[in-house]
């Protein structure tokens, strides 16, 4: 018995409670109005997907969730890297495209502005954010230094140093200090930190210049951006969209991927359980996903997927935008329950085993040719399957989505600056802050006697151990001078050979 399909679409996608209205159902060509294709709001912390080649809706459907989410009020962070999402602070603009969709999906267009801040990695395109060195850590750092396992293994004890010893490390000139310090030790004095060569040190101190050149001093250092902040709304009630503005360093992807990494792990680390929801707390858009795996070494994949994991109970949905799925390893992707998968194309051999690939990750479905529905849909068309109220994913149905109600491009120049300005943030982070770290508890050292009063704390040298010279051996003593110097020596060899011709007239 055939199957009916407005029965079963209707079936799948009518849920009880608050859901986001993203599009309408298609099949053959005709649009089925009647029955709104949704995610249910409880399940929007579920994480999801969002892919499709280039030119297809991504950055559209984006849009869409972004400005339902906020009208929900649920706080918002993505990132921008071409600056098309500006256009979130503005109402859309009405045309004749977006008015014949509209007409076939029978929704009314109704233009909005969402409330947006504006974030910046350098402070030219927004609020300026800032983390620290410590609160980086070694994983996250070695991924934007390049570093491989090895390298990445002397940088851990670099930190585990810093840690034994009560040096903070805040911002990069902090590092460049601890580097130039554990340089000068030798080898007894670096006991029990075993891997930490002077070579290798130099490895890590010529990535580190590398890392300064592209700027990343900037954002290495205090005040450090407080999470909190990404979860505001506005006195009505509208979720705040937190956009990191990256077109100024959109050519360095290690920075800014791993940046954003830093933003979910703090909001891992520092948020309270809070089980089931009735909407998420935030959502994360982490656009151009596949940056952040790219090159990853197993530890920090293995820290992506327990947050991926984990997060969910914190009431924080996390959504990967890139180009087809296999950009996401397999243990994170297995987390992604709600998925928009715009077309793909198939031009070469490569090309046609991802489209295989992707169509094998969809549930199955008696009306949809999944791999051959890949290849046909048009621009703004999705092929949509997402969990339901039970957690069970939905019948995949191929999606002609809504038009964002917000600008679809970017704000002029004049209009972009003037909403950085209103910035409610700017003020709190303008100011770069330096106070004591290991760059002045250091410097402190090297310029102190060991054991005066001003010793940095837990840097002390014990009072019985003898002073050290240059190559941290103990330094001789007079007596020692003495027996060491030339004129002893000549005086000691002509002795011994005054002995020996003694010897030889006694044995004569």
């Amino acid at each position: 018995m055939a199957q009916d399909f407005s029965k079963t679409i209707k079936d799948g996608y009518h849920f009880p409670g608050a859901t986001l209205d993203v599009g309408r159902p298609i099949r053959d060509g005709k649009v089925f109005p009647e029955l709104p294709v949704g995610l249910p709001m409880a399940m929007m912390n579920r994480h999801g997907l969002i892919a499709g080649a280039t030119g297809t809706g991504k950055t559209k459907t984006l849009q869409l969730l972004a400005g339902a989410l906020s009208e929900a009020g649920v706080p918002v962070f993505l990132a921008d890297l071409k600056g098309d999402l500006s256009g979130l602070a503005s109402p859309g603009a009405s045309n004749e495209k977006v008015q014949a969709r509209c007409k076939d999906l029978q929704v009314a267009f109704a233009p909005r502005a969402h409330p947006v801040e504006f974030l910046s990695l350098t402070g030219k395109q927004g609020t300026q954010v800032r983390a620290t060195v410590s609160s980086f850590g070694p994983l996250l750092l070695s991924k934007v230094l390049a570093l491989n396992d090895t390298q990445q293994g002397v940088l851990t004890l670099l930190f585990k140093f810093c840690d034994d010893r009560h040096l903070p490390i805040l911002d990069l000139p902090d590092l460049n200090a601890v580097l130039a310090y554990l340089t000068g030790l030798d080898s007894r004095e670096l006991a029990g930190y075993g891997g930490m060569s002077k070579a290798a040190l130099g490895v890590l101190n010529r990535k580190l210049v590398e890392l300064e050149q592209q700027g990343a001093d900037l954002f290495l250092g205090e005040p450090e951006f407080d999470i909190k902040d990404l979860l505001r709304t506005t006195p009505d009630g509208k979720g705040v969209v937190s956009i990191l503005s990256l077109t100024d360093i959109q050519d360095r992807p290690a920075l800014f991927s791993t940046f954003m990494m830093w933003l979910l792990g703090e909001l891992f680390h520092h948020l309270p359980e809070r089980g089931d929801v009735d909407k998420p707390v935030l959502v994360f858009f982490f656009d151009e996903a596949h940056l952040l795996f790219d090159e990853a070494s197993k530890a920090l994949l293995t820290q992506i997927e327990q947050v991926v994991k984990l997060i969910r109970s914190k009431g924080v949905g996390v959504y990967f935008v890139t180009q087809t799925p296999k950009d996401i390893p397999a243990d994170v992707l297995a987390q992604l329950g709600n998925r928009f998968q715009h077309a793909l194309r198939a031009f070469t051999p490569d090309d046609a085993k991802a489209l295989k690939a992707t169509a094998g990750t969809f549930p199955r479905t008696p009306f949809y040719d999944i791999e051959k529905e890949l290849t046909s849909l048009g621009i703004g068309e999705a092929l949509v399957t997402v969990l339901d109220p039970q957690g069970r994913p939905t019948p995949v149905v191929a999606t002609r989505l809504i038009p964002p109600d917000s600008l679809m491009g970017a704000l002029d120049e004049k209009d972009l600056q003037a909403a950085i300005k209103a910035g409610a943030l700017r003020a709190k982070y303008a100011q770069a802050i330096d106070r004591e770290s290991a760059r002045e508890i250091l410097q402190k050292k090297m310029v102190m006697p060991a054991g005066t009063a001003g010793e940095p704390a837990g840097m002390e040298v014990p009072a019985e151990e003898p002073a050290r010279g240059r190559k941290g051996k103990p330094e001789p003593s007079i007596a020692e001078e003495i027996l060491k110097s030339p004129l002893t020596r000549q005086i000691g060899r002509e002795v011994v050979r005054g002995l020996f011709g003694l010897l030889k007239k006694g044995m004569k």
